[in-house]
């Protein structure tokens, strides 16, 4: 298996870890204030504040503040929660492959979601209820199965592949059976998209941000001394399972709460970390820098998808085929580097 996280991927030489995360929080700020800016029309920066803090007559107020502000602010945030949530599987399990997407995490949101809209006819935060729960349960299951292995590893990382697969048969029996009407809903939710996007949606998402990352945060130097193996680490005085328990806990809630929000933007949570990783000298901030690569992934290929293709698609079809091909190359690069998957 891969030793470290991201070891397949060549180096590129930067600056500094501040340098880097002040760069990236600048391109996510630069991101979210164009997606304020511009759409159909485009709104001058003075146009945009006076929209936002209410001004009496000011133009495009509705746009702004009913249509782009929420589309944007949940953007963001599910972002981040993907990022996040991605790197801290792919360094706890030293291996690049093992994000949310490629483990079930996502695919078990998925299933719950089509049950409920198809089978209990759920709707609204009620589906959104039933996909964290399921998410949280399929972790635990997961992590009870590969248990003999420690909870990391090659172990955990082909159980989840196993159990991904049965929950896509799950939710392909569910939509062949379903009523038409009943279908293009779960097909919407199971796309990934922001459509529709309320200000409301993005509060839990912001509470699992606070609450799951700042646990991640607290976590993160135990992460890193996991990263030398449970020996050394042991060593060290860092206790392993308790310290994968932690991390498995804060990731697996912000991707199951920003799944709900959102559905399963594909690959945002795989494609992070290996960014960031090759934009950062070393692993010193790579959960930030994760957390903000995700933003911005979402928020470009929500823009993308909007307005600058021929016809408008949701996030989640512009992050997959970006995320499909570098798959691809990432397991090239560990088979030319001897890695076996």
């Amino acid at each position: 298996m891969i030793a470290l996280p991201f070891a397949t991927l060549p180096p590129l030489r930067r600056p500094g870890v501040r340098l880097v995360l002040s760069l990236l929080a600048a391109l996510t700020f630069g991101a979210f204030a164009l997606t304020l800016s511009c759409g159909r029309g485009c709104l001058s920066p003075e146009q945009v504040l006076l929209a936002l803090t209410g001004a009496p007559g000011a133009e495009g107020a509705f746009v702004v503040a009913e249509l782009r502000l929420p589309r944007s602010v949940l953007g963001l945030l599910a972002g981040v929660s993907f990022g996040l949530g991605g790197v801290a599987f792919q360094t706890m399990l030293r291996n690049p492959l093992a994000s949310p997407d490629i483990i079930g995490i996502s695919a078990s949101a998925g299933a719950a979601a089509v049950f409920a809209i198809v089978i209990l006819s759920l709707d609204g935060w009620l589906v959104s209820l039933v996909a964290v729960a399921a998410g949280l349960g399929v972790a635990v299951l997961i992590w009870a199965l590969s248990a003999r292995g420690g909870g990391a590893g090659a172990r955990l990382i082909l159980i989840g592949i196993g159990v991904s697969a049965m929950l896509d048969s799950v939710t392909a029996y569910l939509l062949l059976e379903a009523p038409a009407w009943d279908r293009a809903e779960a097909m919407r939710w199971l796309t990934g998209s922001l459509n529709g996007a309320q200000l409301t949606q993005a509060l839990p998402v912001a509470g699992s941000l606070l609450l799951f990352g700042g646990l991640l945060a607290c976590t993160a130097r135990n992460l890193e001394v996991l990263r030398l193996g449970d020996d050394t680490a042991e060593a060290l005085g860092v206790n392993p399972d308790r310290t994968r328990l932690r991390v498995t806990l804060a990731a697996v809630g912000l991707v199951a709460i920003a799944t709900a929000a959102t559905g399963p933007i594909a690959f945002v949570a795989f494609l992070s970390g290996p960014i960031a990783a090759r934009l950062l000298p070393g692993s010193k901030g790579l959960l930030w820098a994760a957390g903000l690569v995700g933003a911005v992934l979402v928020i470009v290929g929500d823009f993308i998808g909007q307005f600058l293709l021929p016809a408008r698609l949701p996030v989640g079809v512009v992050t997959g085929a970006v995320g499909a091909p570098f798959l691809l190359y990432l397991i090239i690069r560990v088979n030319k580097n001897g890695g076996a998957l």
